[in-house]
Parts: C-alpha cells; sequence; structure tokens
C-alpha cells in the first residue's frame, strides 16, 4: 500500500507551504518585500497499464489505461513580483522606486547586491549606504558642511550649502533590471544576488528603459496581502489534515489486514 507513503509526501508539501506562509506574515512590515508562494508538482507515475495498449489480437486499445500516482514534490518557491503601496516619511535619504528597479550596492566581499529598500543613511564618512552600512552604487558622498541635499525623480543627488545660492551635483542614482527577477537569488536583509538564472543586470537612469522613477521622502511597503495569506494557511491547514486522515485510514486499512485469519 503505497497510501502513507503518498499521504507523508502530501503532509511534508502541506508543511513547506506553510512555512512559505509563516516567512511572508512575519514580513508584513519589511520595507520593499515581495510575497512568495510554495509551488508543487506530481511525483513520477506507476504505469500499471499503458494508454494505447493493445488488448487483444484484433488490436483493440486501451483508451486511457492505469497510471498511479506517487504523490508531490516541491517544485520552487517563487516570487510574487509586486509594488508595495508607497508611505511618506520626509526622510532626506529615504526613497521609493515607483516601477521597476533595484539600487545596486556592495558588499564586503566586493561583489554587487541589490535591493529595493531605500531607507539609506549616511556613513561618517559621508557615503550614501544601506542600514547595514553597504555604499550605495554609484559611490556618492556628501559633504560634511551640506546644510541639506534632495534627489529628484531622475535619481540625480543635489546638496544645498548655507555660503551658496546653486545646489551642487554630487552625482547620479542609477537603478538595475534583470530579465527574469524571479531568478535572482535571496541572502536576507533585503538583498538579492545575481544569477544564471536571472541574466545580468542591466543598469540605467530611472525612468529609462522601463525602469522606474525615484520618489524622495517615501519608502516602498511590503507587498503582503495579510487577508490572502490567512486564506491560504487555511488551506493549507486543511491539506495538511485531510493527508494525516488518509495516513490514518491506510493504517486501519493495513491493521484488518494483519488481523485477518
Amino acid at each position: 500500500m503505497k497510501a502513507l507513503q503518498i499521504a507523508a509526501a502530501g503532509m511534508s508539501a502541506q508543511q513547506m507551504r506553510v512555512e512559505v506562509i509563516s516567512n511572508n506574515l512575519a514580513n508584513m512590515s519589511t520595507t520593499g518585500y515581495n510575497a512568495r508562494r510554495a509551488e508543487f508538482a506530481d511525483l513520477q507515475y506507476e504505469q500499471v497499464t499503458r494508454p494505447g495498449t493493445l488488448t487483444s489480437t484484433s488490436g483493440t486499445m486501451v483508451p486511457a489505461g492505469i497510471q498511479l500516482g506517487m504523490g508531490v514534490r516541491p517544485a520552487s518557491v517563487s516570487v510574487m513580483l509586486a509594488q508595495g503601496s508607497l508611505t511618506q516619511t520626509n526622510g532626506d535619504l529615504d526613497i521609493a522606486i515607483d516601477g521597476g528597479g533595484y539600487l545596486e550596492i556592495t558588499l564586503p566581499s566586493g561583489i554587487s547586491a541589490y535591493t529595493r529598500d531605500g531607507s539609506l543613511k549616511r556613513s561618517p564618512e559621508g557615503q550614501i549606504v544601506t542600514s547595514e552600512g553597504y555604499p550605495l552604487v554609484p559611490d556618492i558622498t556628501i559633504p560634511e558642511d551640506a546644510r541639506s541635499i534632495s534627489i529628484n525623480a531622475n535619481g540625480e543627488v543635489f546638496a544645498y550649502f548655507s555660503d551658496r545660492v546653486e545646489p551642487e551635483n554630487l552625482g547620479q542614482i542609477t537603478l538595475a533590471s534583470f530579465i527574469n527577477e524571479k531568478g535572482l537569488e535571496a541572502i536576507g536583509s533585503n538583498m538579492f544576488l545575481e544569477s544564471t538564472a536571472s541574466g545580468a543586470p542591466r543598469v540605467a537612469s530611472p525612468g529609462q528603459e522601463g525602469l522606474g522613477t525615484i520618489r524622495a521622502g517615501w519608502l516602498e511597503e511590503s507587498a503582503v496581502d495579510p487577508v490572502r495569506e490567512i486564506a491560504e494557511l487555511i488551506k493549507a491547514q486543511r491539506g495538511y489534515e485531510l493527508n494525516s486522515k488518509v495516513i490514518s485510514a491506510a493504517d486501519q486499512m493495513l491493521g484488518t489486514t494483519v488481523q485477518v485469519r
């Protein structure tokens, strides 16, 4: 009886589904977070009788056959790409990407990472960095005597000084896009790495080549829909319970078989 193994695979799949949902709910307040979704595929089939098999010398053919499924397996945990709502913070270094694209940052190892978390900060040296202290690419340094700064929709950063009328252009924030965003490798802290599946990044100024624009003084909230996640959680719980009942039924049937005299 393969029902025990099949039901166990089903329980394992629903358990993974609950874990993905719990991670989504835990990140309801994470800046720029996109919800994940667990996707599954059926396992291989035992071909008891293949469709199209001849059943007699006269050429009678089996129209459907007998194919017994062996259970379910995880296929992927994909990112549900959606922009979260924008909330105003009035922070001079808080930026939200209104549309597609990622900010590029440099990790301590020297490789590039990508994020939509625009809660930027100023390092002791004046560099624009992330909340984790990783510098933005391209490198932009704010002078120590700058009175204030502003960032326009095209990503240009301007510094204002007490002894000058005209602002100074410190540089321009660029955005990166990928052919397959779902192929990016998540490493935590709202960061992603380029992978073979994602393709190479295409870097351009905000508002160009299909990229979004920059909104200074705003942040992108999490795109998690709590109502949807709770509904998915209920469905996963019911699926787990039903698979456990299959195990109980199969166990009772095996017990009945053993007791036959």
